[in-house]
C-alpha cells in the first residue's frame, strides 16, 4: 500500500519522471557521473582491482558488460557491476554525501551494467539513465535522513553497503521499468543483502563494499523483476521485528511524497563533496590546515625544516578506524590523520603518488609521525557537515603556528569549480585511457540527456 514507507519509496522510484531534474541537480548528477568514471579509471590500475577482476573471469556467463580501464573486457551485467564498484572504491578517491556515504559508486556501475545488457530495442536514453542516477541518489539520501546516527561518521556499518544496495537497487529498478510492486520487492530483496562492518575500512576489503553494492543492488531489481518477493514493509519502522531499522540504532522513517505531488530532490538541496586526492574524506580537512601551517613555516624559516619542530598536534573528531599513529599500506595511510598531516606537511601536497610504499616507508615521514600528538576537543564532533581539522606545530624555539580549516576546497559548501573538477577527470582518467577518448567520454556526459542510447557511454 501506498501509505507504508516502503509503499511510498516504491511508488516513487516506479512513477518518477523527467521533470523532477531541474537544471541544477542535471548539473550536479552529471559532474558526478564524470567524477565518477574517471575515478573508476584510475582505479582500475590498483592491485585490488586486478584481483577483483580475475576472481570474476573464474565465471564463464554472457559477458556483455564493460569493464574499467580494459579494452576488449567484457563480464556479465552483474560481475561487470561489481568490478567497475571496486574500481570506483579502491583509492577511496569517489564523491561523499551528507549524511555520509559514497553515493554514486554504489550506483553509477550498476547502470552501465545494465544498459548494455538490455536489447537494442530497448536501450535507456540518455535522459532515462540520468533519472535512474538520480532516483537511486533519492533514495540513499532519503535512507540516511531516517537516523540521527547516519549524520556522524560511521562506527557500525559502512554506509554505501547498507544505502548504496538499496539506491542500486532503485536505480536499476527504475532504469528496467518494474512495476511499482516489483519496485517494493527489489528494495525488500536488497536490504537482506547489504551490510558491512567498519572494521574493515583501510584493508583491501573496503571497496568491496561499493563493489557488492552496485552488484547485489542489480541483482535485487533482476530477481524482483523475474517475480521473487519480499517484505512489503521492509522499510517501515515495525515494533518487535526489524526490517532496514536493523542498520541504525535509531530509525524514525517518513513517507515520500506521492506521485504527482511537488517532490524536491535531495540533490537539489545539497551538493556533494568531490576529493581532490585519494582518501577518506575527513583527510581533506587536515591536509587543507597542514598546507596552511606549512606555508606560515615557510615565512617564519625561509623553507620547511622538520628539526626546528617539537611537537605536532593535531586537533581532530574522535573517530577510531581513521586516527592511525603509524599506518603500514597504502589503505591505513588513506585512513590516517596522522600520516596526511605529515605528508602534506613534508611534500607540500598530497595526491597519487603518497600512498605508494616507498612514500609510506620514509624516514624522514616516520620521524615526522613520532613528533605528532593528538587532541580531541569538545566542540570538534566526528561529523562531516560540522568538524574541522587543526595543526599547530610547537617549535623548539617556543613558538607555535597554527594552520586550521573547516571547510575544504571540495566539500559541498565550497564546491571544485568546474576547471578543478576536469582537471581531475582528465588526470585520472589519462592513466588508461588515450586523449581523444577522455574528451569523448567529456562530451558525452555533458549533453547525457540528448543521448538516444545510454550504453554509448
Amino acid at each position: 500500500p501506498e501509505e507504508t514507507v516502503t509503499g511510498s519509496f516504491a511508488s516513487f522510484i516506479h512513477a518518477a519522471r523527467p521533470e523532477l531534474l531541474s537544471q541544477t541537480v542535471r548539473q550536479r548528477s552529471k559532474r558526478m557521473i564524470l567524477d565518477s568514471i574517471g575515478v573508476g579509471l584510475v582505479g582500475s590500475t590498483t592491485r585490488v582491482f586486478d584481483i577483483a577482476l580475475r576472481y570474476c573471469r573464474l565465471y564463464s556467463s554472457v559477458a556483455v558488460s564493460s569493464v574499467y580501464g580494459k579494452p576488449g573486457v567484457k563480464l556479465s551485467p552483474t560481475l561487470a557491476a561489481f568490478t567497475n564498484g571496486v574500481a570506483t572504491h579502491s583509492m577511496d578517491f569517489d564523491d561523499t554525501w551528507h549524511p555520509a556515504t559514497h553515493p554514486s559508486g554504489a550506483v553509477l556501475p550498476a547502470l552501465l551494467a545494465a544498459s548494455q545488457m538490455l536489447p537494442p530495442s530497448t536501450k535507456p536514453t540518455g535522459l532515462d539513465f540520468l533519472l535512474a542516477f538520480n532516483v537511486g541518489l533519492e533514495v540513499q539520501g532519503r535512507l540516511m535522513h531516517f537516523s540521527t546516527e547516519a549524520h556522524d561518521i560511521p562506527k557500525r556499518f559502512h554506509p554505501p553497503s547498507v544505502v548504496g544496495t538499496l539506491g542500486s537497487a532503485a536505480a536499476t529498478a527504475k532504469l528496467l521499468c518494474l512495476s511499482s510492486a516489483q519496485c517494493c520487492h527489489a528494495l525488500g530483496i536488497a536490504a537482506s543483502l547489504a551490510g558491512a562492518p567498519m572494521a574493515n575500512a583501510a584493508t583491501q576489503a573496503k571497496p568491496l563494499h561499493v563493489g557488492n553494492a552496485s552488484r547485489l543492488g542489480l541483482e535485487a531489481a533482476l530477481l524482483a523483476a523475474r517475480g521473487m518477493e519480499a517484505n512489503p514493509l521492509i522499510l517501515d519502522d515495525i515494533p518487535g521485528c526489524s526490517g532496514f531499522s536493523a542498520f541504525y540504532s535509531v530509525y524514525q522513517p517518513t513517507p515520500l511524497p506521492a506521485p504527482g505531488q511537488r517532490h524536491e530532490l535531495l540533490l537539489e538541496k545539497q551538493d556533494i563533496a568531490f576529493k581532490r586526492f585519494p582518501a577518506h574524506l575527513g583527510m581533506h580537512w587536515v591536509v587543507d590546515a597542514a598546507l596552511s601551517v606549512r606555508n606560515l613555516f615557510i615565512n617564519y624559516a625561509g623553507s620547511f625544516s622538520p628539526s626546528l619542530i617539537r611537537t605536532i598536534v593535531l586537533k581532530i573528531p574522535v573517530s577510531k578506524y581513521i586516527n592511525r599513529p603509524f599506518p603500514s599500506s597504502e589503505h591505513q595511510a588513506r585512513h590516517s590523520f596522522q600520516f596526511n598531516a605529515c605528508a602534506a606537511l613534508l611534500d607540500g601536497e598530497v595526491g597519487l603518488g603518497s600512498f605508494s610504499e616507498s612514500s609510506i616507508q620514509r624516514q624522514e615521514l616516520r620521524e615526522l609521525l613520532d613528533k605528532v600528538v593528538v587532541e580531541h576537543p569538545e566542540d570538534n564532533v566526528a561529523n562531516f557537515d560540522k568538524m574541522y581539522g587543526e595543526v599547530a606545530l610547537l617549535l623548539h624555539s617556543g613558538d607555535v603556528l597554527t594552520g586550521k580549516c573547516d571547510t575544504f576546497y571540495g566539500h559541498w559548501r565550497k564546491p571544485l569549480s568546474k576547471e578543478s573538477l576536469l582537471k581531475k577527470f582528465r588526470s585520472n582518467a589519462s592513466h588508461v585511457l588515450p586523449e581523444e577518448k577522455i574528451e569523448a567520454i567529456i562530451t558525452l556526459v555533458d549533453n547525457l540527456e540528448n543521448l538516444t542510447d545510454s550504453s554509448q557511454l
